[in-house]
């Protein structure tokens, strides 16, 4: 059986959903197209302790997928991750000056920031004294 593909303009925004909705369905894996944008965002979530593990794996069209083992806590079944929300759009991007980085949950919380200097969190940006675009919040 062929998996459908689906046609989204926000490819971000689909990867968040997919997390979102594997996590209010109690689910452990999710599994999301992969892309570099992607990869890195995987990264600084399971850098910053909200997924259990990740791989990435090759598919025959080369685009490859992402595994993520989403992370629960282990006597409340709570999850990780309480909430994902895109902030930057397609339609309507958000940009921040280092001074005016978001702060989220006051600061228990992450933003990814997109930098010159790549992916980062908010409070990497501000030690390295960077602004950019505000692409999502986690926490």
């Amino acid at each position: 059986m062929k998996t459908k593909t689906r046609n989204t303009n926000d490819p971000i925004s689909d990867y968040l959903t997919r997390i979102r909705n594997a996590v209010a369905a109690g689910h452990r894996l999710v599994e999301i197209p992969a892309s570099n944008i992607k990869k890195q965002i995987t990264k600084i979530l399971f850098d910053n302790g909200y997924i259990l593990n990740y791989k990435t794996e090759e598919t025959p069209n080369k685009q490859g997928i992402i595994k993520i083992a989403l992370k629960y806590n282990p006597t409340t079944k709570i999850p990780a991750i309480r909430g994902l929300k895109r902030i930057s759009t397609p339609g309507l991007r958000k940009y921040s000056k280092c001074e005016n980085l978001p702060r989220v949950q006051n600061g228990l919380g992450i933003a990814i920031i997109s930098t010159s200097k790549g992916l980062m969190t908010d409070k990497e940006a501000r030690r390295l004294n960077l602004g950019g675009e505000v692409i999502c919040y986690v926490y």
